[in-house]
């Protein structure tokens, strides 16, 4: 699931999750649901993706939380485990996604773990609108292919080092409409989906976490 996604699912034993509790002493029979554990993080970083029916490109045939870890070979590994060894070793991840990206996961959690697992940008077909506005309170930046355009039609398997570029001038103040991406020997323009001036503010200040602390600070500081 993306985390949020069917929340109400019960917390299994054997998944990344369940042995994480399992470890802090948490009986098996008191496992309970991810929703009644929305509050602590390290049980819905590891919940992120843990669907027992996610199909993931980069690895055929394979259904489940997992990915490769191109750190380690490109070992299978699962999607928690791979992001915190992307995360120590400081690089950002990418999703790639297709038509309507986040559809059946607009609660908060879904675009909240991602941010929290090193998740950077999500580059999909479309998305669906609570989610991407959601991804965007969070510091992550929703990219778009253009009409036509899909990771298959350019050839991307996910493998690739992708390198954005013109985000500087989005950091400076400016709204492009439109960034180049540019992954490994593949290169295409894609559509920003920053749709507001306030969501434009929002993701420079790195989501709405802290754009309200900075301006409670600033308040603060100027004697309010």
């Amino acid at each position: 699931m993306l985390a949020g996604e069917r929340a109400a699912q019960a917390i299994p034993a054997a998944s990344v999750a369940g042995r994480y509790l399992a470890d802090q002493g948490v009986p098996q029979t008191a496992l309970n649901t991810y929703a009644s554990r929305r509050g602590n993080h390290e049980v819905m970083m590891r919940g992120c993706f843990s669907n027992v029916r996610l199909r993931n490109l980069l690895l055929p045939g394979v259904e489940g939380g997992f990915t490769r870890n191109f750190l380690r070979g490109g070992e299978q590994q699962t999607v928690y485990d791979a992001a915190e060894s992307y995360r120590t070793d400081r690089v950002p991840l990418v999703i790639i996604g297709g038509k309507e990206y986040g559809t059946g996961s607009s609660r908060d959690w879904a675009a909240k773990a991602p941010a929290l697992l090193g998740v950077r940008v999500v580059l999909a077909e479309s998305f669906e609108r609570i989610h991407r506005a959601n991804l965007v309170g969070m510091g992550v930046l929703p990219l778009e292919f253009p009409a036509g355009v899909s990771a298959r039609t350019l050839g991307l398997t996910g493998a690739e080092h992708f390198d954005i570029r013109g985000l500087a001038t989005l950091h400076a103040g400016s709204m492009p409409s439109r960034v180049t991406v540019r992954a490994d020997s593949i290169e295409f323009d894609v559509i920003v989906r920053l749709d507001t001036p306030r969501e434009h503010e929002l993701f420079r200040h790195g989501g709405v976490m802290k754009y309200v602390l900075r301006h409670h600070l600033g308040a603060r500081d100027n004697g309010y």
